[in-house]
């Protein structure tokens, strides 16, 4: 997992990087755009996955999207948008403080599986 911090729309929080689907756009299309926008990188699989769970956040969407393959390095394109990127593990995530407090549990159940 890799939240970034944002701090022009939710100041000192973790959030996830991705944004809005433009109109006529395909949900993964615009995964695929929003990461190459904030991260620098391309996807090379996608698995997508519908949640069951309806603690789900609203805003992460119905589905759950992996990838475990991208090319490109993944770094900070949008420093004005984003304080800092990192990787965190499920041990690190109670300390953490998130633009929702769902992300939390969301988490602690994706770790879980994954």
């Amino acid at each position: 997992m890799s939240p970034i911090a944002t701090p022009a729309v939710v100041p000192d929080v973790w959030d996830f990087p991705g944004g809005h689907v433009q109109p006529g756009e395909h949900p993964e299309a615009a995964l695929r755009r929003e990461l190459a926008e904030e991260l620098g990188i391309e996807l090379e699989d996608l698995e997508v996955t519908p949640f069951s769970d309806e603690s789900i956040p609203r805003q992460v969407g119905p589905h759950r999207v992996d990838s475990h393959r991208w090319r490109g390095a993944i770094a900070n394109r949008q420093p004005e948008e984003h304080d800092a990127i990192d990787w965190f593990q499920k041990g690190q995530l109670d300390g953490l403080s998130f633009a929702d407090p769902a992300y939390l549990t969301l988490l602690q159940s994706i770790l879980t599986v994954a």
